[in-house]
C-alpha cells in the first residue's frame, strides 16, 4: 500500500469533479468544528498539495503540513505564493514520513489534527493512531478521512463489476482510481480503536454519496449545476440512510 505509485495520477485529477466534491464537502463539515477564532495550532499528516491546511491558514490558523512527497510539498508551496504575505506566514511545511510522526513533535503539540486520505494506505492504522493521540492536546480535535469499509461494495456494484462485489463483501482492501491497493476501515471499528486512544468521536459525515461513480476524469459542470451537486452531497453526507453507504467516512473526534 504505497501511496507515491499513483502520486502522478493523483496531481492529475485534482481539479476533477470526484476531488472538487471531496475538498468541498470535507471542508464544509470541518468548519462546524473549527471555527476561525481562537486560532488554533493545527498538523496536517500527509497534506499533500494542502487544499485543506491553506483553507485554514486563510482563516486565521497555524499550520504544519507533513508530507512525504517532495512534489506534493513544491506544489502547495507554489499555492502559498500567491496567497498574501500574512497567509504564507502561518504555515510551516516539513517534508518526512508520517510513521515518525511521534519522534517529529513534542506531546500534546496540536490543537487540531488533519489526517485525511492517509490511513487507507496503512495495513495497521494502529500506530498512526497511537501517533495523533500523543501530538494532540487535550481537548483537541482529529479529522480523519477514511474508505468506508461498511460500503465497500457500493461502487463496483454500481458500475457492473460483479467480480469486485464478491471481493469486496469478504474483504477489507480494494483497489483505488489511482491505481493503488488500499484498506478500508469500518466506522464501528474506527470508533473503538479512537476511544481506546482516549479520543471519543463526536459526530461522522458520509463523503461522495452520489459522486463517487463518475469518471475519474469528469471535468466541472457549471457553477449552477455544482452548487447543486455540493449541497445534495453536503445534505446526504450528514443523513441518514445515505451518508452510511458514501465512498469515504469523516469522522470528527476529541480527546479527552
Amino acid at each position: 500500500m504505497d501511496f507515491s505509485a499513483g502520486e502522478e495520477q493523483w496531481r492529475a485529477r485534482l481539479g476533477t469533479l470526484r476531488q472538487v466534491v471531496r475538498q468541498e464537502v470535507v471542508s464544509r463539515q470541518l468548519v462546524a468544528h473549527l471555527p476561525d477564532l481562537p486560532s488554533r495550532r493545527v498538523l496536517d499528516v500527509g497534506c499533500g498539495q494542502g487544499t485543506q491546511a491553506l483553507r485554514l491558514a486563510r482563516r486565521g490558523h497555524l499550520v504544519t503540513g507533513l508530507d512525504a512527497s517532495a512534489r506534493l510539498l513544491d506544489d502547495f508551496r507554489a499555492s502559498l505564493d500567491e496567497e498574501p504575505v500574512e497567509v504564507g506566514d502561518r504555515v510551516r511545511l516539513i517534508q518526512g514520513d508520517v510513521e515518525q510522526l511521534a519522534g517529529m513533535f513534542a506531546p500534546s503539540s496540536f490543537d487540531v489534527v488533519l489526517c485525511q486520505g492517509v490511513l487507507m494506505y496503512f495495513p495497521d492504522p494502529g500506530p498512526l493512531l497511537d501517533a495523533v493521540g500523543q501530538v494532540l492536546a487535550p481537548g483537541g480535535i482529529v479529522s480523519l478521512l477514511v474508505r468506508n469499509g461498511d460500503a465497500l461494495a457500493m461502487r463496483p456494484g454500481l458500475l457492473g463489476d460483479w467480480g469486485s462485489v464478491e471481493r469486496a463483501f469478504e474483504g477489507e482492501s480494494y483497489l483505488n482510481r489511482i491505481g493503488v491497493h488500499a484498506r478500508a476501515d469500518r466506522l464501528e471499528d474506527l470508533t473503538a480503536a479512537l476511544a481506546e486512544r482516549e479520543m471519543c468521536v463526536r459526530q461522522w459525515y458520509g463523503v461522495r454519496v452520489f459522486t463517487d461513480t463518475v469518471a475519474s476524469d469528469a471535468a466541472l459542470p457549471d457553477a449552477e449545476t455544482l452548487d447543486a451537486i455540493l449541497r445534495s452531497e453536503e445534505r446526504a453526507g450528514r443523513t441518514d440512510p445515505y451518508r452510511r453507504v458514501a465512498a469515504l467516512l469523516h469522522l470528527i473526534a476529541e480527546r479527552r
